[in-house]
């Protein structure tokens, strides 16, 4: 069974920068897809950021556009998400998300679409 683990999230004051990692149980070349969710409190889910296996490419939420960086290393199997600039708008729990077979790129960022998630890490924006 596909696991999927992430670390690093924890406190930090705007401005800071954090790095998520998400270890994958299986090769990371399996997936076509390695993405990271949020969910802050009361709040739906939302798509942070996707690297895509097809086309090498990563697409991220406008939100968090040039603030953010989504790196997948295929001989660590990890996915990392590497946070710079954080607001207090970014405290959420971030969920790590893998899907094996590709979708039209205009759907990379629907979570429904994922067929494995990790527990979760929470990071925490504030002075």
């Amino acid at each position: 069974q596909v696991q999927l683990v992430e670390s690093g999230g924890g406190p930090a004051l705007p401005g800071a920068s954090l790095t998520l990692s998400c270890a994958v149980s299986e090769r990371a070349t399996g997936f076509d897809m390695l993405g990271w969710f949020r969910q802050a409190p009361g709040k739906e889910r939302e798509f942070v950021a996707v690297q895509v296996r097809s086309n090498r490419n990563q697409y991220y939420a406008d939100s968090v556009k040039g603030r953010f960086t989504i790196a997948r290393d295929n001989a660590e199997n990890t996915v990392t998400l590497q946070m710079n600039n954080l607001k207090a708008e970014d405290t959420a729990t971030y969920y790590c998300a893998a899907r094996r077979g590709r979708v039209a790129l205009s759907a990379v960022r629907l979570g429904r679409l994922y067929d494995y998630w990790g527990q979760g890490t929470q990071v925490t924006v504030s002075s």
